[in-house]
């Protein structure tokens, strides 16, 4: 039977709670409606992860308001707001995120769609990211999740063999992504179901 020495883990959604809703939310007056259309049409998730593959936020920002010119305000305060769209930690996460890293049987690294931008803001609020052996940041790699060149980058900077690796992610697709080349992996939904799963792989410290 493989044995599981290195978990993966993604932060956003898993060990952070970042959220844009914290600032839109209050903008549209409490209509999820609208601002569901805002995010589905003009400030996308797509447009979003292209930062995180390292495009500059200012000139996506620029490029945005020249095609949405009359969203212009809603626009600049995707980036312009940022860090009131950073919550607390995911304490319950962050529990088991210690127990790996004071366990001597696991090396634990991170994988993260991040721009390179704003990541800096998150590693002075977070003590635990510093708790890493190393953290891949897809902003600094000019790359993301889910393109398996990522993943591969990954498992050779760190020297990970995929099949004794578990990766962590709240997004199904980057999961299935890493799936793909052997590693294995859970599609996080909370803190009890990420320790039930690892329960199941038989990953216990």
């Amino acid at each position: 039977m493989k044995t599981i020495d290195t978990i993966i883990f993604d932060l956003g959604g898993v060990l952070i709670d970042w959220n844009p809703e914290y600032v839109y939310l209050d903008v549209f007056q409490g209509n999820r409606e609208k601002m569901q259309w805002f995010f589905d049409n003009i400030c996308t998730q797509d447009w979003n992860e292209n930062q995180d593959a390292g495009y500059p936020m200012q000139k996506a920002t620029e490029e945005r308001v020249a095609l949405f010119p009359e969203y212009e305000d809603l626009i600049r305060m995707f980036y312009g707001r940022w860090t009131e769209m950073l919550g607390d930690a995911i304490e319950g996460t962050v529990s088991i995120l210690k127990q790996f890293v004071d366990s001597p049987n696991y090396k634990v690294v991170a994988l993260t769609n991040w721009s390179h931008e704003t990541f800096p803001i998150a590693l002075e609020k977070f003590e635990f990211l510093h708790w890493f052996e190393g953290i891949i940041v897809s902003g600094e790699e000019k790359t993301r999740k889910p393109f398996r060149e990522i993943y591969e980058l990954t498992l050779n900077r760190f020297h990970i063999t995929a099949e004794n690796a578990v990766f962590i992610d709240d997004n199904l697709r980057n999961v299935k992504a890493a799936e793909v080349l052997g590693i294995n992996g859970i599609h996080f939904e909370s803190p009890q179901q990420l320790q039930n799963q690892l329960q199941t792989l038989d990953i216990n410290v």
